[in-house]
């Protein structure tokens, strides 16, 4: 391991002041061994899936975490959510971890920016106080309180006093129309069945409902409530009621006791109440072509009751105070002058102010948590850490300036040395040079990913890290150059008065052909530009930011589709079914259903994880792994990384055309050293968003729309993306991507710039051309950030 000369860290003899790390094995680590300086600001480099999470989170931060949940009463734990000890030998010095990861923040469409830190709750009080008319206690005002007056009795006995009953009332803020969603849901019957046919007839067009099914269609057939040889049209508004509403009634098919409720019910329990993100594709363009959401008629959006809506302060109600930009919110309540409610007016202020200084000013509170970007959530959740008085905290962030412009890195780097600066320990997962350059000391894992990975390749200070010789070292001054020569469009994409979100009623023409970026500081108006006014459907492949899901079960394997011509090989080769070969049907182990391992629940303990035994994490029968192809039986096949597979697929007795075309994908977005079957669970953010991107990539169209692709690559990796990027346009393809990484605005062929600011201080175009034109102009943040990266 390299060690720089003029190491500032502290002594390593004083253990007070380091978090020790000995032979740390989680995921991909190989017995790593660090100690990370106290009170300091560490940041973790590495190529993706080098293993910097399985470090930071999966080690430092969960054995955190879980030694905190220790401290609570064992019934306490119950409640809890029960964390294993990481694979490590040594972890001392640790302080309470506090994680602020890009996890979205859910898709509950009750959650919005302001539920998610204490900007609502402090409303509400706001508005209880000072409101007129006058209408009841905070939760009058909450969305989420059920607007329906209750009312009950207290029986009080004390000795042998009489009993004394009291009332109570209790009222919120709820729209009693959409509850509270803002949102009501419309469902096309026409999408759900052909009413010129009798269920007997297979009248239901949903994905999956077979017509032997007992659980869909028969108990519609058979309960005896329908008449199933009558065409749906011919049925009495009766019967087309029990149809649609039925309430859940109890009635038996061929002696099975099943459950009988209307479709429209039934839909929205199967369907929509599901993440759409983990649906299948056709279950997920089904919803989308049956489901249309409609802003409530009752309250407008604003999720609350019509009395909440008429309290006003100022001639401000709290569902008008909620739509404002947060900026322009902080400036109301600062003009508030209520002696009465003077330390609330303050820390309010104080929190909406804090919005404005992390750069998400442009949100409004209102604004549903599910549709923040990983970046803007995780900014979110700093909120509420800025203004904290703990001290000799660990804060644990993952790639934080992801989605920010070069403008707002600054701004961050900022906040964490702040952080740092209270006597914290502050620790980043990051691949950008602006915030490696700000570190106190520095841990680069790698050399590679994946197998080739999880080692300690560099441990100290930034200077070091560039005459260390590592990647990160060698790329780390790594400066994009401008084309000498771009394309030429081959036509373009009128886009006219778009005013979605914050846009200005925007026209501008994208040019087809080419490879085209949209960038801009963030909440400037470029998603909305892009993925509001690039028409979805036919010919455009839009690849956005939503992060793919996946259980332990789920692999690359299964996400891709390549397991399908994998079976499909296996069962032709051996002249059976191809359901044997897939852990999740008939070929799964029995002793732990193709799970390859078995789980001990222990209450309110860890739960315990063992190998399975009988197929020794194979996860599939002995009679199956019996079958082979090329010599290989499917577990072998499933332990392959993706490039050996490649090899494996493309020639020889195993060559199977439909799977090397989805394995060559996988390598094009350098996720050549994945496992097939590696568990969805254990890749990065970064990989995961490859892998998004390699299978979209299968697709037939002639638009690619990207949101960020950068995201999460390691600076040696940005150039391999560049190249696939020139493949995809070289083949034909439009590419439009949504990107503030300088190296890809460099290698554009054409830049629109979005501004000059953020909320209603952007949505503007402020300019069009080439990256050449827009260097020399230095006419806005972009383009002098620009300038300075290519040394213009």
């Amino acid at each position: 391991m390299s060690m720089p000369t003029g190491d500032a860290r502290p002594h390593a003899a004083d253990r007070h002041d380091l978090i020790r790390v000995h032979g740390a094995r989680e995921n991909n680590l190989k017995d790593v061994k660090v100690e990370i300086p106290k009170r300091r600001l560490t940041v973790f480099t590495g190529v993706s899936g080098s293993g910097k999470s399985s470090l930071v989170f999966s080690t430092i931060a969960a054995e955190s975490q879980r030694l905190i949940n220790e401290t609570y009463s064992a019934f306490v734990q119950g409640f809890m959510p029960a964390l294993a000890r990481p694979e490590v030998d040594v972890l001392d010095g640790l302080t309470t971890a506090i994680v602020v990861d890009q996890q979205r923040m859910g898709s509950d469409p009750r959650s919005t920016v302001g539920t998610a830190t204490d900007a609502n709750a402090m409303l509400r009080i706001l508005f209880s106080r000072l409101g007129e008319p006058h209408i009841g206690p905070p939760s009058a005002y909450a969305f989420n309180v059920p607007s329906v007056r209750a009312s009950g009795a207290i029986t009080v006995e004390r000795g042998a006093k009489k009993a004394v009953k009291a009332t109570f009332t209790r009222t919120g803020g709820m729209c009693p129309e959409c509850e509270g969603r803002g949102k009501v849901s419309d469902i096309d019957l026409a999408q759900l069945y052909d009413d010129s046919r009798s269920i007997a007839e297979g009248a239901f067009t949903i994905p999956g409902w077979k017509s032997d099914s007992f659980w869909t269609t028969r108990v519609y057939a058979e309960s005896g409530l329908l008449d199933p040889d009558k065409p749906i049209r011919e049925f009495t508004d009766e019967e087309m009621h029990a149809f649609l509403y039925g309430e859940p009634t109890r009635v038996k098919v061929e002696g099975v006791n099943l459950t009988y409720e209307g479709l429209i019910p039934k839909i929205q329990k199967s369907f929509l109440s599901k993440d759409k993100e983990a649906m299948q594709p056709h279950i997920r363009a089904f919803v989308e072509r049956a489901v249309t959401f409609t802003a409530c008629p009752e309250c407008g959006g604003t999720r609350l009751s019509a009395a909440a809506r008429s309290s006003k302060i100022r001639g401000i109600s709290i569902a008008d105070a909620c739509a404002m930009e947060i900026r322009d919110l902080a400036a109301w309540v600062r003009e508030l002058d209520e002696p009465s409610v003077a330390p609330l007016l303050a820390a309010l202020g104080d929190t909406l102010d804090s919005f404005v200084e992390i750069g998400l000013g442009y949100l409004a509170l209102d604004r549903p948590a599910g549709t923040l970007s990983g970046g803007e959530a995780q900014r979110t959740k700093m909120i509420r850490h800025l203004g904290s008085s703990l001290t000799d905290v660990t804060y644990v962030f993952d790639e934080p300036t992801t989605g920010l412009h070069p403008h707002d890195i600054q701004r961050m780097n900022e906040l964490l040395l702040r952080l740092r600066d209270k006597g914290n320990t502050v620790l980043v997962v990051e691949h950008k040079p602006e915030v490696i350059a700000i570190a106190d000391h520095v841990v680069d894992l790698g050399p590679g990913a994946g197998a080739a990975g999880g080692d300690v390749c560099f441990e100290g200070t930034v200077e070091g890290l560039r005459d260390s010789g590592t990647v990160t070292g060698r790329h780390l001054d790594d400066r994009a150059t401008l084309k000498e020569t771009v394309r030429k469009p081959a036509g373009a994409l009128e886009i006219r008065g778009a005013t979605a979100n914050n846009l200005r009623n925007v026209d501008v023409d994208v040019p087809l052909g080419v490879l085209c970026v949209v960038t801009g500081v963030a909440g400037s108006g470029k998603s909305s530009l892009v993925h509001g006014s690039v028409p979805a459907g036919a010919g455009v492949v839009s690849i956005d930011q939503t992060p793919i899901k996946g259980s332990r079960r789920s692999n690359p394997a299964t996400y891709t589709g390549l397991l399908d011509p994998v079976r499909k090989a296996f069962a032709k080769a051996n002249g059976v079914k191809p359901a044997l070969f897939s852990a999740n049907s008939e070929g799964a182990c029995p002793a732990c259903n193709g799970a390859g391992v078995v789980y001990t629940d222990l209450a309110m303990m860890a739960g315990v994880a063992t190998t399975c035994e009988d197929c020794e994490g194979k996860r599939f029968q002995a009679s199956v792994l019996e079958y082979r192809l090329g010599g290989r039986d499917i577990s072998e096949v499933l332990a392959m990384s993706v490039a050996e597979a490649g090899e494996f697929f493309g020639d020889g007795e195993a060559r199977t055309p439909a799977a090397h075309r989805v394995l060559v994908r996988l390598a094009d977005v350098g996720l050549g050293y994945l496992t097939v079957g590696q568990p969805l669970t254990t890749l990065s953010g970064g990989e995961r968003q490859r892998l998004k991107l390699a299978t979209h990539m299968a697709e037939k169209g002639g638009v690619y729309v990207l949101d960020e692709p950068t995201a999460g690559l390691h600076l040696a990796d940005v150039e391999q993306l560049l190249g696939l990027l020139d493949r995809l346009v070289d083949s034909g393809k439009s590419v439009i991507v949504v990107e503030h990484h300088q190296a890809v605005m460099a290698h554009a062929d054409w830049i629109i710039d979005l501004g000059p600011g953020a909320g209603h201080d952007g949505g503007r175009i402020v300019f069009e051309g080439t990256p050449a034109d827009l260097v020399a102009a230095r006419s806005t943040l972009t383009g002098r950030h620009l300038a300075d990266y290519v040394g213009a």
